[in-house]
């Protein structure tokens, strides 16, 4: 497999269930990040993903190849919905996106690269001014990916996720 076999597009309900699972099961194996009893509320979140596809302005995204999933984000082009703590959902004239996985078994192709170049396309052609995500200590792999394509901590975007510290980023996009 490789990135140009795979194909983004929007998720078909039909697929939620899917990606909710394959979310828990990325989510959970990160080291040092909480697990479903610490947190139930936010593995309920994930299996019920496709929710987020009620608001307006959302869209859940999914990377496809030979019709198996490797992964999915959702993004949010109206950041009032974006559903995170701190004071994210208040940003004017920001896209953002989050929960971001990739299957276990295709890390390292590229997958969320891909994933996250299409959120900021999205961004780009709703003419943005900025992009903003959310990571944690447990994420570092695609805190770096996302650091290495021009994202920049943004220590105002912080907050608590209970005992889980989650560090905000931004991507300025010239539009």
């Amino acid at each position: 497999m490789n990135q140009s076999d795979c194909t983004i597009r929007n998720a078909s309900p039909s697929e939620f269930e899917e990606i909710g699972k394959l979310l828990i099961s990325v989510y959970s194996q990160l080291e040092d990040f909480p697990k479903e009893n610490d947190q139930p509320n936010y593995y309920k979140m994930l299996a019920n993903i496709g929710d987020f596809t009620n608001h307006p302005e959302t869209e859940l995204l999914v990377a496809i190849d030979n019709n198996k999933i490797l992964g999915a984000v959702v993004y949010f082009n109206d950041m009032k919905y974006y559903g995170s703590g701190g004071i994210a959902t208040q940003e004017q004239n920001a896209a953002g996106f989050r929960l971001l996985g990739v299957d276990t078994n295709t890390r390292g192709k590229g997958i969320g690269k891909l994933l996250t170049q299409e959120c900021i396309k999205k961004a780009t052609d709703n003419k943005r001014e900025q992009l903003i995500i959310h990571s944690t200590l447990a994420m570092k792999t695609a805190w770096k990916m996302y650091e290495n394509i021009g994202f920049k901590r943004s220590e105002d975007l912080d907050f608590m996720q209970g005992e889980l510290a989650v560090f905000g980023f931004r991507l300025k996009i010239n539009s």
